[in-house]
């Protein structure tokens, strides 16, 4: 499940940086996204895994509904996803994997915990940082990288997206075993 807003005004702001991973994977698997109920979703074989990627279209706020639908209509255990989401509390670049914990603030993953009823999924957390005035944070988040950090995104991105497919082969701890040290 990768956390962003649809539209060309989003496309590569701060909050998007989970769209960007999963656009990447697909990329990188010549694999398409269709547009499907609230996401865009496509699959992608992995090490003989299969990854369904979905971008809800729902907006940040409602990411819950198409992580539900998706967990539920592919019969995927919640124990088998993984959110993509920006992070403010991390330095930029740095890439955060937790089997579970509150929300942080953040209103996509406060949403997706409160429809599945549970804070027990993974999350890769991909640092931002914080570099904003007081009560700028929206503004911030909801703005392009600067020049500065678009030099080095797509390192960051493809090492975002080498945790995925990290976790959906050797699992949760082990991959936070070598993600959690960087």
């Amino acid at each position: 499940m990768a956390l962003g807003n649809i539209g060309p005004e989003y496309a590569d702001t701060r909050h998007n940086i989970g769209f960007m991973v999963a656009d990447f994977l697909a990329a990188k698997h010549d694999a398409k996204f269709e547009l499907k109920r609230h996401a865009f979703v496509t699959e992608i074989k992995h090490k003989g895994k299969t990854l369904v990627l979905v971008k809800p279209t729902t907006y940040m706020n409602l990411s819950g509904k198409a992580a539900l639908h998706y967990l539920t209509s592919e019969k995927i255990p919640k124990e088998n996803m993984v959110v993509v989401t920006d992070d403010l509390a991390l330095p930029y670049g740095k890439l955060r994997l937790k089997g579970k914990g509150s929300a942080g603030g953040h209103n996509g993953l406060k949403h997706i915990q409160e429809t599945l009823g549970t804070d027990e999924y993974a999350r890769l957390r991909f640092g931002v940082d914080a570099n904003f005035p007081k009560g700028r944070q929206v503004d911030y988040v909801l703005n392009p990288f600067s020049a500065d950090e678009k030099i080095d995104l797509p390192l960051h991105v493809e090492k975002a997206a080498e945790a995925i497919l990290s976790f959906a082969t050797i699992g949760l701890e082990r991959t936070m075993n070598v993600v959690n040290t960087r």
